[in-house]
């Protein structure tokens, strides 16, 4: 019922939004006569502060189509290298009509980026993505709004979740992948790689853990208090809902987006309050520059998908409440997870001294866990001033964050990544 109404309340605010978009434009455009109007500036700003907080938000695009790469500026041809019902593997393909480039290229390390399944889209790692493209071949989980897939594919809870990691890591080639994993998916990307160095599989070269609740008991947020205050039966009933008839996903229970976004919203009422006024201020002030990167953050951030109801209420029971992970009590079709048989595969932790939504040392606890990796092969950043989203993106991520990145990943490359053999000497 909860989901119909939203949808009818999507509705009712349509032609309201289109009238506040229309209206801006004409109180803003140089060329229009009611721009000449005293007061227009304002008029022009209210009305698209309007649009857009009533405005609905689609799945934005990477839009990433060339970088910097050797010195060079090389093209970017975005792919699909594997499909499956909740999820999209996507490889950033680099091209280049310099020879000595694309020969660079080639030997570059291939980083598989592990997006978050927790509300928002992928590209909201657009800057992770674009920033390790300067140095390596990049591939990223782009996960499937649940609305849109039928109930015919089934469910899908973090047990898949685990097998689709393995698939991909499998996918881009053990012997060459280094997985860099975001936020939520820090705890089934350590279980993969966990099952498959239990089984004697090998494991990819790095593994780059940030900002994740692998052990939430340690300095725990709101978030982490939000899941232990309540029992699951409450998450069940409260906040899992059918998806109305007019998505391709209908009837499957989800965790509707919108309100995991009103969550992200409450955790910081006054940040946005204020983020919103200095949008209305810049536009009627003409600063262009600063109310641009208020719609890019906005555009990102207010672009939702929902997450299957048994993915949701796994994650919540597993990572949050019974903490299986580092308790060791977690089984996946009857394996245990055993982070203390990784061996082959050396660990960075990051965090952000100032993460809200997984504390510091929720992401660190890795390191206790993977007993079996060399001291030598292992590293943890906590990165001050940061907060949860500063450490994977923006200035802090591309100037302090990636470089400690970018060199792990070197020191432990195997060389050629595409054969595994270290390129020749020169003379």
């Amino acid at each position: 019922m909860l989901y119909l109404m939203h949808e009818w309340q999507r509705s009712m605010l349509g032609p309201l939004t289109y009238w506040a978009e229309a209206s801006a434009k004409m109180f803003g455009d140089a060329g229009s006569f009611f721009s000449r109007i005293p007061g227009a500036d304002r008029a022009a700003a209210g009305y698209e502060l309007m649009y857009r907080l009533g405005k609905a938000y689609e799945k934005p695009e990477f839009a990433i189509h060339s970088v910097q790469a050797h010195g060079h500026e090389v093209a970017i041809v975005e792919q699909v290298s594997m499909s499956k019902p909740f999820c999209t593997l996507k490889r950033f393909k680099r091209f280049s009509d310099d020879q000595a480039t694309v020969d660079k290229m080639k030997n570059d390390p291939a980083v598989l980026v592990v997006a978050p399944l927790s509300g928002h889209h992928s590209t909201l790692l657009r800057d992770t993505v674009r920033t390790l493209l300067r140095d390596h071949k990049v591939y990223i989980t782009d996960w499937v709004d649940a609305r849109m897939i039928p109930v015919d594919e089934g469910s899908f809870s973090l047990a898949d979740y685990v097998s689709y990691i393995e698939e991909f890591i499998r996918h881009v080639g053990v012997h060459r992948a280094h997985v860099v994993s975001v936020c939520q998916p820090t705890v089934p990307v350590l279980a993969a790689v966990s099952l498959m160095a239990a089984r004697g599989e090998p494991t990819p070269l790095t593994l780059t853990l940030m900002g994740g609740p692998i052990d939430t008991r340690r300095s725990p947020t709101s978030v982490d208090n939000l899941a232990t205050t309540r029992p699951l039966s409450w998450f069940q009933n409260q906040v899992i809902h059918k998806v109305p008839w007019q998505y391709p996903g209908a009837g499957r229970d989800v965790y509707p987006g919108f309100l995991q976004h009103a969550g992200f919203v409450a955790m910081n009422p006054s940040r946005h309050l204020m983020s919103h006024w200095d949008f209305y201020e810049n536009l009627r002030k003409g600063d262009m520059e600063d109310a641009e990167a208020h719609r890019k953050f906005y555009d990102d951030y207010n672009a939702v998908l929902d997450m299957p109801a048994e993915y949701y209420l796994d994650t919540i029971e597993t990572v949050f409440q019974e903490h299986r992970l580092p308790m060791g009590t977690w089984e996946i079709h009857g394996e245990l997870v055993r982070p203390e048989k990784i061996k082959g595969t050396a660990l960075l932790t990051i965090e952000g001294e100032l993460d809200d939504i997984s504390g510091p040392g929720q992401t660190e606890a890795a390191h206790d866990l993977c007993k079996g990796i060399a001291k030598k092969s292992r590293k943890h950043i906590t990165v001050a001033g940061a907060g949860h989203y500063g450490i994977f993106s923006g200035r802090r991520w591309r100037e302090t964050v990636y470089p400690d990145v970018r060199d792990f990943i070197k020191r432990f490359d195997k060389g050629n990544s595409a054969t595994g053999a270290k390129p020749p000497r020169k003379a």
